[in-house]
């Protein structure tokens, strides 16, 4: 009953009541990136949902568009500047994400939406991951942030299909909160920690 009535009703509840009780942090955030970082102010990225359909996942952006002198972009940790850095480090890049639970793109708690590129690089069992709606935190989150290797952070996405439920989730949602303020366990750079996914693994026969 949880899994598929409670747990989106109470998705929509509490983002719907988060994204008008922090309107004014949107507000201060959204000026500060404005200012800092330039525009656009939120970032949109293609990312798989539920059954693996694409939805544009939004986020504040955390990054410049400085350019080198051949006019191509800049590598990422060039244009990370010290705010960006906070705002990854202190999560509020992701206030933007309520909007994403509240349409129904996404869950409070689930396997947080990875790159569109790496769907053919998941084994079948880790395809589970996208049989529930995408999070804004999960286990892997609290297992380790972003600092466990793909396999243990896949597995860990595997875990909490197969074991979903409201305890489980109010568990991952108080561990979430003592990760954040303990910034020393957040990696900023996902990518540059772990590296991507086609760089470790072949794509399945089948996705060829």
């Amino acid at each position: 009953m949880y899994r598929h009535f409670f747990k989106r009703l109470s998705d929509i509840v509490i983002s719907g009541c988060g994204l008008i009780i922090l309107s004014p942090l949107y507000l201060i955030v959204a000026v500060l990136v404005r200012v800092k970082l330039g525009s656009p102010v939120i970032f949109h990225q293609e990312r798989p949902g539920l059954n693996e359909e694409i939805f544009t996942l939004c986020k504040f952006r955390t990054m410049t568009d400085a350019r080198g002198a051949d006019g191509e972009l800049l590598p990422d940790a060039d244009r990370l500047t010290s705010f960006g850095s906070f705002l990854r480090k202190t999560s509020l890049d992701e206030l933007p994400e309520l909007w994403n639970i509240f349409k129904g793109d996404m869950s409070i708690v689930g396997p947080r939406p990875l790159l569109v590129g790496y769907l053919p690089y998941y084994t079948k069992r880790e395809q589970l991951r996208h049989s529930v709606r995408p999070g804004l935190t999960g286990l892997a989150q609290v297992s380790g942030r972003n600092m466990v290797k793909w396999d243990d952070r896949l597995a860990k996405d595997v875990e909490y299909v197969e074991n979903l439920s409201f305890l489980l989730d109010v568990k991952i949602l108080w561990q979430t909160a003592a990760v954040v303020l303990n910034s020393d366990s957040v990696a900023v750079e996902t990518d540059s920690v772990e590296g991507f996914l086609w760089d470790e693994r072949q794509p399945r026969e089948d996705a060829k």
